[in-house]
């Protein structure tokens, strides 16, 4: 807990478990706080951390994958979730289902290919 109160938690879960943990937090009037994406090049997989808010009370679900997994897009749930998700999919090549509006790589205008992912992983 926080000097302000908030409690923040941080639940690992399977991939297989992220579209019905988005919809139970939608459903019970939680709103989608953030999404973020970091490569561990020492373990070669990706970490996701889907964050939820409700008031003063923050919820991250984190999964970690590997390049080849498929992660399903929860824009159906919560529509704003494009914008994160196409920053994955384009910063660091996570392989995303599903979306919404995919960019296709043209969400941002950069140099090379899924930059922030280690030169020696590509």
């Amino acid at each position: 807990m926080d000097d302000y109160g908030r409690d923040y938690n941080i639940e690992v879960i399977d991939v297989d478990q992220l579209l019905s943990k988005a919809a139970e937090r939608h459903m019970t009037g939680w709103r989608l706080a953030q999404i973020c994406a970091v490569y561990i090049e020492e373990h070669q997989q990706y970490e996701l951390s889907y964050s939820f808010e409700n008031v003063y009370e923050l919820l991250t679900y984190r999964i970690k994958i590997d390049k080849s997994t498929n992660v399903p897009s929860i824009t159906q749930i919560y529509h704003a979730a494009f914008l994160y998700e196409n920053e994955m999919k384009e910063l660091f090549g996570v392989q995303i289902s599903y979306m919404a509006n995919d960019y296709r790589g043209k969400l941002y205008r950069i140099d090379e290919e899924t930059p922030f992912i280690g030169k020696g992983d590509k």
